[in-house]
């Protein structure tokens, strides 16, 4: 019987789910969102956070501000509130409220950016927001996910691992790409596995990641509008973008199965299954799940967001999926 103290001590780690009933290729779901984060990012921010804390960064005075979309804030409020640190997350109105309700729960305070910046989008402006919180006080540590090796070495350390030993013959990894620290991490860290991995990373249209010049984007969690620091082009073999309507369409396939997930995650799913349609042989594969559904009950799962931005017909269409 597990028995923790904090809340960051239990992640469930090991769980995964057979798609084939549901997207006709075999691949295998790794479930992350079953910790009290409710997302993947749990392991980045406690490896950053604890980096931070052994590097004497951090004492009791510290504020921990971060720009996030979500799923990192809501990981950095857990922590904070368990540590007893002051947390300011930056975020934009892409944020679903479901998240700023929980950040502020957590007793965070939540900055919403709502101009995007000339060159940088939204999320530009949000780092832009942070240097300048960072300038008016030296209390603010600045943990910045998108340049921290703790982000990556976190699933180096854990996420990978976990599953080469879940999957000893596996042939493919699929891995949605945000800040590209779970996408780093796993590639790194199958670089040098006993056999070889075809890393293929999964993107949203309108995302700057991989050099595509940036336009709108919707659904908080996957894609940027500046190149990630992070990204090491050359440990990704493949690059899946997927549109946003196919996202919600995979959504909501998902949930007529029973089991609700993030946008990230209809997004990879979504990936996976156009990278699998074009290859006439099966394979070991799997896709890695950053979060569940339901801090999106209200954009992804609901009619008339949806309909307002991307039409009538886009639940009534088949997914690609």
């Amino acid at each position: 019987m597990p028995v923790i103290s904090t809340p960051q001590a239990f992640n469930q780690d090991d769980l995964y789910i057979d798609l084939e009933a549901i997207t006709g290729h075999q691949l295998f779901l790794k479930c992350e969102g079953f910790n009290f984060a409710g997302s993947i990012k749990l392991k980045a921010a406690t490896a950053m956070v604890e980096a931070a804390e052994r590097d004497g960064l951090l004492s009791q005075d510290s504020v921990l501000v971060e720009s996030s979309s979500g799923n990192l804030g809501v990981a950095l409020s857990m922590i904070a509130a368990s540590k007893g640190y002051r947390f300011v997350c930056v975020t934009d109105s892409r944020c679903n409220l479901a998240t700023r309700l929980l950040l502020e729960a957590l007793g965070s305070e939540v900055h919403v950016i709502t101009e995007p910046c000339p060159t940088g989008g939204l999320l530009g402006a949000r780092i832009d927001h942070v240097r300048a919180l960072c300038a008016t006080d030296d209390r603010y540590v600045w943990l910045n996910q998108y340049t921290n090796p703790n982000n990556h070495g976190a699933h180096y350390r854990t996420t990978a691992p976990a599953i080469a030993r879940a999957f000893p013959d596996l042939d493919v990894l699929f891995i949605g790409a945000g800040t590209t620290g779970t996408l780093m991490g796993c590639a790194r860290y199958f670089r040098t596995w006993h056999r070889p991995v075809h890393i293929v990373a999964i993107d949203a249209e309108g995302s700057a990641t991989f050099g595509r010049p940036p336009n709108r984007r919707m659904i908080p969690g996957l894609g940027t509008s500046i190149r990630p620091p992070l990204l090491d082009r050359s440990y990704v073999d493949d690059v899946v973008h997927v549109d946003e309507a196919d996202t919600i369409r995979t959504c909501h396939q998902l949930a007529r199965h029973g089991f609700v997930f993030g946008g990230s995650t209809g997004t990879v799913v979504n990936g996976a299954a156009q990278w699998l349609a074009q290859r006439d042989r099966p394979v070991t594969a799997v896709a890695i799940a950053p979060d569940l559904g339901e801090r999106y009950l209200e954009t992804v799962y609901r009619a008339d967001w949806v309909q307002a931005l991307y039409g009538d017909d886009v639940l009534r269409s088949k997914t690609a999926a």
